[in-house]
């Protein structure tokens, strides 16, 4: 597992930018892009949307299936026979999330697919053949590295700089507080780093990337996962309607919501549901502490080196570069290439059109592995009594980020803003 960590995170980059060319040509342009649909999901879906659906399932199956070729004949035939149904059950994660009643109320893809994942898991379980099909981290770096092309410098920079001081302020002490009370819970330092990263930062994306840079335990990845996407569900309900009885301004409300839930598709729904103006501040938030991710996993990589593991002996520096997460270079490469090459080249109309399929394929990316975490969630390990301590610690820190980011919304860009 240890050895193929870093030939994974190389294969994410090489895959998300294989997606970006082929997007940037024209090549791809088919992504299907389901409408919203009131009572039967039928009337939405035309031949040229199952056409574009059939396409999108063999370019992800060959496309995934290029660095699983490595792996032998025989996790090569599991994962052709094994993908179909993950894509099934992730198609009906997004179209279930386009029933327009359950979109008004902000229940996005990624919840449906941690949802559907966890019903069939429970209901019949899946083979252990199958878990070569579950690959959720290899999905959702490559879906980081298609969405660095999103975040655009000049967008995070819209917001000036109280939007950045609001994310290294939050991500900061965030950060420590949850780390050192996971400490004070006799947890060990891997799960406490993994932890504090995903509620300070952005959640998913932040910890996976925290576990690459400390070669953390799949597992604890996966819990904290786990955790991140349950608690984000009653969130994107509650805090629009918490912001709409302490009458926050469109601002303030958006940058409440954008640092404190810890999905970007969460996110985006809880600012919706608030008022348009909303969810542009909280995207902007959010992708200002997208942004830290890189400078987050290379801190880490550094303190896990020189202070964690010192034990070992004194560590070279290239110990740093074995464990900074490589998707995290693809995140910042695609960043850089699309705001400060493609946007002044072609223009923003040709760059937006380019991520609108981008977009798409990110959120397939996702879904998938949102369904693979669902499928390998079992209930009665999750709340276990082991498990009640992080449980707990992850609440609290969760509560206290609340609290701070909320104070610091007001101040940073309250009625004077």
């Amino acid at each position: 597992m240890k050895k193929n960590a870093i030939s994974e995170d190389w294969w994410s980059v090489i895959l998300g930018f294989f997606i970006l060319a082929l997007a940037s040509l024209g090549i791809i342009s088919w992504i299907p892009k389901i409408r919203s649909w009131t009572l039967n999901p039928l009337e939405v879906l035309g031949l040229t949307d199952i056409k574009n659906v059939i396409l999108t399932a063999i370019f992800l199956l060959f496309t995934i299936a290029i660095p699983i070729v490595t792996e032998g004949k025989k996790a090569l035939l599991q994962y052709i026979i094994g993908f179909p149904l993950l894509f099934i059950l992730s198609f009906l994660a997004i179209l279930i999330s386009e029933q327009i009643t359950l979109k008004n109320w902000g229940l996005e893809y990624v919840i449906w697919a941690l949802l559907l994942g966890l019903l069939v898991n429970s209901i019949i379980g899946i083979p252990n053949w199958f878990k070569n099909i579950i690959r959720t981290e290899l999905y959702i770096k490559i879906g980081l590295v298609l969405l660095g092309a999103e975040i655009l410098f000049q967008q995070i920079l819209s917001a000036g700089f109280r939007g950045i001081i609001q994310a290294l302020l939050v991500v900061t002490i965030v950060w420590y507080f949850c780390y050192f009370l996971a400490l004070k819970f006799k947890l060990n330092k891997s799960l406490a780093c993994i932890m504090a990263t995903g509620v300070s930062i952005c959640g998913v994306s932040a910890a996976i990337a925290a576990g690459g840079a400390i070669k953390g335990d799949p597992k604890e990845v996966s819990f904290v996962i786990s955790i991140i996407l349950l608690i984000a569900l009653p969130m994107i309900i509650i805090m629009p309607f918490i912001a709409r009885v302490l009458s926050l301004n469109d601002a303030v409300a958006g940058a409440w919501i954008g640092g404190t839930i810890d999905t970007t598709p969460a996110v985006v729904a809880a600012g919706e549901l608030y008022s348009s103006e909303a969810m542009k501040y909280a995207a902007i938030i959010k992708m200002s502490q997208n942004a830290l991710i890189g400078l987050a996993a290379f801190l880490l990589a550094l303190y896990w080196t020189f202070k964690i593991e010192k034990k070992n002996g004194k560590p070279k520096p290239i110990e740093i570069w074995y464990r900074f997460p490589k998707f995290i270079i693809g995140f910042i490469i695609a960043s850089l290439i699309f705001s400060f090459l493609m946007m002044p080249i072609i223009g923003n109309n040709a760059v937006n059109a380019i991520l609108s399929i981008t977009k798409g394929f990110r959120a397939w990316f996702f879904t998938l592995a949102f369904t693979c975490i669902g499928l390998g969630i079992r209930f009665s390990e999750w709340l276990s009594i082991k498990h009640r301590k992080p449980l707990l610690v992850f609440l609290t820190a969760q509560i206290f980020n609340i609290f701070l980011t909320l104070v610091l919304a007001s101040i940073l860009f309250g009625s004077e803003f």
